[in-house]
């Protein structure tokens, strides 16, 4: 499968909790076109390498289970000897297959158009630190260029069009940021993870494109969204994440989820600035035609915006609920519970 292969990546819009979808959502993108070429072939099963243990085979195998509940699923982790990363070592050689993998370097990898992971190997100890040579994608932070390099990124109704005024398809502007920021150490993430099946395991990831994308989309949502939308959809990225997460993918859920995110993303047209300095990603400019950001309502006359006056009704109801409680408390010579100590009954050494 080709690399740009990456729909369901070019949209930030999807990806609130970043660290979520980098494997997650390749996940139906890969079984969807096993399906595809496996109904198309007229085979009568499909494969995976997921180990047993961990996320993976529960999204590729919810996804055959959308597409085509028919096909029998293999999987050889679960099915045959092998229970180690060193037992898959054993078998490949055993067997002429060719693998990248040795003993000394046994992490195990995913790469695609949105990132790399790691998992394995020394991680398997959290306390350490992860070794220098273990990164393929970005420099060292240390090593980053000593001088800021600034990029510009166009959005229309959401999705990226142009980087530093170059537009460019979907898959090419991930790829331009993944080069800007891979350079400028950008991307590097080590978590602990909660997976599906219950355990814990730790995986460090690279993402430099998605990192600087996601930030100047969010910079930008800020200027265009209304508070309500734009808290209510954060609230909404969580549960969407879940589910992307969980290898929910093709539910009704999901896309009910995403006809509301696409609704949000009309007005995020515009363009961000954002500065790349030694892994950092620092946002120096936003403008869109859809802000809801005026400072021209400042100078307007009060009855056209705001009038001052009307914050002492607002205050008001906005605290009267509090106001209630404090106010039963203190009836008959009562005190409030916030009310401040007698610092006289205190004595000094």
């Amino acid at each position: 499968m080709p690399k740009t292969s990456c729909s369901p990546c070019c949209n930030p819009a999807r990806f609130t909790r970043k660290n979520t979808c980098w494997a997650s959502v390749a996940r139906p993108l890969i079984a969807k076109w096993q399906v595809a070429i496996a109904e198309a072939e007229g085979a009568d099963a499909v494969a995976h390498g997921a180990t047993g243990k961990g996320n993976d085979q529960v999204r590729f195998e919810l996804t055959f289970k959308a597409l085509n509940p028919t096909l029998k699923v293999i999987a050889p982790w679960r099915e045959w000897e092998i229970r180690s990363r060193e037992d898959a070592l054993a078998y490949a050689k055993k067997h002429n297959v060719p693998v990248v993998h040795t003993e000394k370097s046994i992490y195990s990898r995913d790469a695609n158009l949105w990132h790399i992971s790691h998992e394995g190997g020394i991680l398997e100890d959290p306390s350490l630190e992860p070794e220098k040579a273990m990164f393929l994608f970005t420099v060292d932070p240390e090593d980053a260029p000593n001088e800021a390099e600034v990029v510009k990124i166009d959005f229309e109704q959401g999705l990226p069009t142009a980087v530093n005024d170059v537009q460019l398809p979907p898959a090419a502007i991930i790829e331009k940021l993944n080069e800007l920021g891979a350079k400028h150490g950008v991307g590097r993430v080590d978590l602990v993870e909660n997976r599906l099946v219950g355990m814990k395991s730790h995986g460090v990831y690279e993402t430099p494109g998605g990192t600087i994308l996601y930030k100047a989309h969010q910079a930008l949502e800020s200027l265009c969204l209304d508070r309500d939308t734009l808290h209510f959809k954060e609230q909404v990225a969580v549960r969407y994440a879940e589910l992307v997460y969980y290898g929910k993918w093709y539910t009704s859920l999901r896309e009910a989820m995403q006809v509301f995110v696409d609704k949000t993303q009309e007005p995020v047209t515009g363009w961000v600035k954002v500065k790349l300095y030694k892994g950092n990603v620092i946002t120096i400019g936003r403008s869109s035609p859809n802000s809801l950001y005026r400072e021209d309502f400042a100078t307007f006359g009060r009855e056209d915006v705001y009038d001052q006056s009307d914050a002492v009704g607002f205050i008001t109801l906005f605290g009267l609920q509090m106001k209630v409680k404090a106010m039963m408390e203190v009836s008959d010579g009562g005190k409030t519970r916030y009310s401040a100590p007698d610092y006289s009954k205190f004595k000094r050494d």
